[in-house]
Order: structure tokens, then C-alpha cells, then sequence
């Protein structure tokens, strides 16, 4: 299935993921939800149970369970899911990887991967969520992304070096196991202020894998284009236009 998105070899995926086993609370506090329109569109009106793979610090976790979902939240990192059960303490947790769950066969009406596809191997983890989906179960894939259609956001994404927007072409890779994939976007804001986005840039990974010179560099830059080319004032608020893209298929 033809795709467009990033592409790395298992050393740098591994490479890029480490970067976020550390440092849940920050992560928790500054980065984006999730807009209900595709949180909505993703879930079938039967679903009972959820496994959120790759669930972080449970942003996409806790629309599940707001949605009245029995879930489990599965990922690699322990900081991460000790910040998602202080945020959700009736959400089960387990340490593992989109490719090994260790959640029993059958079990999940959804499976859900919101900001992580990218870091799996795409037809490993189709295996595994239809390994772990009930027939007929839904596997759904997230992206948020800045929204660069906008003129200034497209710049502060090349400054803060946010390599994660999607081609418009792109389409994820999933296994075999699965059919009928098919899209929905959605455009929306998220309130920051100007102190909030220049920490969002603190939770990338090429901030979080550079040395001090180039952190330093990053941060005078976006002070720069916020304060004085923009002309917000230190800590005004502004709404950072967002573009969620949603991806559901069904299990054979």
C-alpha cells in the first residue's frame, strides 16, 4: 500500500524513540489532544474495549475512556505510563511495544495508534493489532501535526525543526490483516501561549537529541519570529492551528 510519510530503518527509529522514555510530565503538560470530530469518527458505535498502542502519556488514551471505553495503554516507556496513570488511575497500563502487546487474543474492538505509527514496523504491528482485535475490529491511526496550510505556522515549523508533517499524499503502510482504509482530517486550534509554544519545541526530537549550542539556537530563534517578528508579547496567548489526520481499517 502506497505510502508518503517518514521512512528510517529500525537503528534510527530506535534512535529517535529513546528520546521520548524520559521527561512524560513535560510532554504531558505541553503537547496537544486530540479534537473530538476525530476521536468521533474513528470509533465504531459498538466498541466496548480499546488498546491505545504507543500511548505515551495517555493524550489519546483519556478520549478513549472519556468515550466510556474499557482501555488498556500499552507503551515502551515507564516514565510515560507512571504520567498516564497518575492522569487516568483506571486505565490499565502494560509496558510493551505496538509489535508485542502482550494483550490476550481477540479481545479489543479498537486498536488505536496516535503519534506513534511511525516508530513501529508498520507490518509487524498490523499483525499484532490483528492478532489482539476482535473480528471485524477497527485499527486506527493518528496523526496530530501543525497545520503548515497556514503561512506563519510553516515558517515556526522550520524553525523549531518539526519534521513530522505529512506529505499530502501520504498514506500509512498496514499489513495484509487489514481493508478499506480510509481517511478524515480535521483542522483545529490548540490554546498555547508564546512561552507554551517555545516549550512545545522542547519535546521534539531534534531539540531533544541536539547539544546546548543548538537548543540555545532553536529557543533565540522562535523568541525571535514570536516576540519580535510576529509581535506577540512574552506569554501572550495565541490558538496554534492543528491538522489532525484520522485512519481507520477493518480486520479481516
Amino acid at each position: 500500500m502506497a505510502h508518503g510519510g517518514p521512512r528510517m530503518d529500525d537503528e534510527r527509529r530506535r534512535a529517535y524513540g529513546d528520546t521520548f522514555q524520559q521527561g512524560g510530565e513535560h510532554y504531558d503538560r505541553i503537547r496537544p489532544g486530540y479534537p473530538d470530530d476525530a476521536v468521533d469518527w474513528l470509533l465504531p458505535a459498538h466498541a466496548r474495549t480499546a488498546a491505545d498502542l504507543g500511548a505515551g502519556t495517555g493524550k489519546y488514551t483519556a478520549a478513549l475512556a472519556a468515550r466510556g471505553l474499557q482501555v488498556i495503554a500499552v507503551d515502551p516507556s515507564a516514565d510515560m505510563l507512571a504520567q498516564l496513570r497518575r492522569n487516568l488511575p483506571g486505565v490499565a497500563t502494560v509496558v510493551g511495544t505496538a509489535e508485542q502487546t502482550g494483550i490476550a487474543d481477540a479481545s479489543m474492538d479498537v486498536v488505536t495508534v496516535a503519534q506513534a505509527w511511525h516508530w513501529t514496523d508498520p507490518l509487524r504491528a498490523s499483525t499484532e493489532a490483528a492478532r489482539i482485535l476482535k473480528p471485524g475490529g477497527v485499527l486506527g491511526l493518528v496523526w496530530n501535526q501543525l497545520d503548515t496550510g497556514v503561512p506563519w505556522v510553516h515558517r515556526l515549523t522550520r524553525i523549531m525543526h518539526a519534521g513530522d508533517v505529512l506529505k499530502p499524499d501520504f498514506r500509512p503502510r498496514i499489513g495484509p490483516e487489514f481493508s478499506g482504509l480510509e481517511g478524515h482530517d480535521t483542522h483545529w486550534q490548540d490554546p498555547l501561549s508564546t512561552l507554551d509554544v517555545m516549550e512545545l519545541a522542547k519535546t521534539r526530537s531534534y531539540y531533544l537529541r541536539a547539544n546546548e549550542a543548538t537548543r540555545t539556537k532553536v529557543l533565540a530563534n522562535l523568541d525571535w519570529y514570536l516576540h519580535d517578528h510576529l509581535g506577540h508579547s512574552p506569554g501572550a496567548p495565541i490558538g496554534l492551528p492543528y491538522l489532525t489526520h484520522s485512519w481507520r481499517a477493518r480486520a479481516a
